[in-house]
């Protein structure tokens, strides 16, 4: 299928920058939700997803009023954009789907050790206590605990951990590559003649 046409490449631009939209919603509202609902109590975890939301929603705009004026400089800048978004989501992924377990484990402890809260929630939602070990004299949210037969967090983490970075990575590659053709499809779209303006006009 070719889309060589003025029109087709404005709508496919379109067509991808919705997406892009109803993509960066989303993220907002699972988001608000999980905060919401007491899923998730770390507010830099929440704000940090909204903020990625955010951004994604405004750069999905600046390409909507971009492809829609067929606007030179906003469509330059969105190019820009895109490609410095391809090279971040892609070495997201690289890194996601490559890391091995002994990585995976020293990043998790090394989280695990930074935040209370993030502890508070995973104990809660897998029902363990502790990271490596379980010890009977520590404060634990999780409901074994009051029966003292928890078993520790790491081994249930690292399981949700492995198949959680398959899926960002997965995510990550695919989007990327919609950002690779957002870029291609906005460099072919800058250089295209709009056929209702003035024929001597400059491009």
């Amino acid at each position: 299928m070719v889309c060589g046409g003025f029109t087709c490449s404005k709508n496919a631009l379109c067509a991808l920058n919705i997406v892009y939209v109803m993509v960066s919603l989303l993220m907002i509202g699972v988001a608000a939700w999980g905060k919401w609902f007491g899923l998730v109590s770390s507010f830099k975890v929440v704000a940090a997803v909204i903020g990625v939301g955010i951004f994604l929603f405004f750069v999905a705009i600046l390409g909507l009023c971009s492809a829609l004026k067929h606007h030179q400089v906003l469509l330059f800048f969105y190019m820009i954009i895109l490609s410095l978004l391809f090279i971040v989501e892609f070495s997201i992924a690289c890194a996601s789907l490559a890391i091995n377990r002994e990585q995976q484990k020293q990043l998790l402890e090394a989280g695990w050790d930074k935040s209370e809260v993030t502890q508070k929630d995973v104990q809660r939602t897998l029902n363990c206590c502790g990271f490596s070990h379980f010890d009977k004299n520590m404060t634990c949210d999780a409901a074994c605990f009051k029966a003292q037969d928890c078993q520790p967090c790491a081994d249930k983490i690292e399981s949700y951990a492995d198949d959680a970075l398959r899926f960002v990575g997965g995510i990550s590659l695919f989007f990327s590559f919609t950002e690779l053709l957002g870029v291609w499809l906005t460099h072919r779209y800058r250089n295209q003649k709009d056929p209702r303006s003035n024929p001597g006009a400059f491009i």
